[in-house]
């Protein structure tokens, strides 16, 4: 179900359709993914009318100055957790003016994994203001940039989900 990178900007159009029709502005809080979600989302047009900002918060220093992450939350559950990218998104809805918010967290590769977390492993978390935060976990399969892509398409097809809830 992979698209390639000219499909991720057919995922970004449908969403600004569907947040447009429901007033909703989008936060994102990218780590492995480096502001590609938004990157994806900045490159329609309009998307001014419902982009509020983006969060690059690669290191996790970034995640606790920007986003306001507890480092021992960091520290017991590690940056690529359910934990993490739970309070990543409250923290971005926290810091912004948006209704919704998509956290990404992950080992893209080709160094960096575990036993318990190897590459590919990603963490997503998708939150609407007032609600509590879904994450759901990936084992994204390829090189660097397809992990990262893969990520970025997992990120927006969640974000269509929760919009046509």
């Amino acid at each position: 179900m992979s698209v390639d990178d000219d499909g991720l900007y057919v995922l970004a159009d449908a969403l600004g359709g569907i947040f447009r029709q429901r007033g909703w502005r989008l936060v994102t809080a990218e780590s492995c993914t480096g502001g590609w979600i938004a990157e994806c989302v900045t490159d329609i047009a309009g998307s001014s009318g419902w982009f509020e900002r983006g969060y690059v918060t690669y290191s996790n220093a970034a995640k606790t100055e920007m986003l306001g992450v507890e480092p021992g939350l960091i520290e017991t559950h590690g940056a690529v957790s359910p934990a993490v990218v739970r309070a990543m998104a409250a923290g971005a809805l926290k810091h912004s003016q948006a209704q919704v918010a998509v956290a990404v967290s992950g080992i893209a590769g080709p160094s960096g994994g575990t036993p318990k977390k190897p590459v590919g492993t990603v963490w997503f978390a998708w939150q609407q203001r007032g609600e509590e935060a879904a994450a759901r976990c990936k084992l994204l399969a390829g090189e660097r940039r397809a992990v990262r892509r893969q990520a970025v398409e997992v990120a927006l097809r969640g974000l269509l989900e929760l919009g046509r809830e």
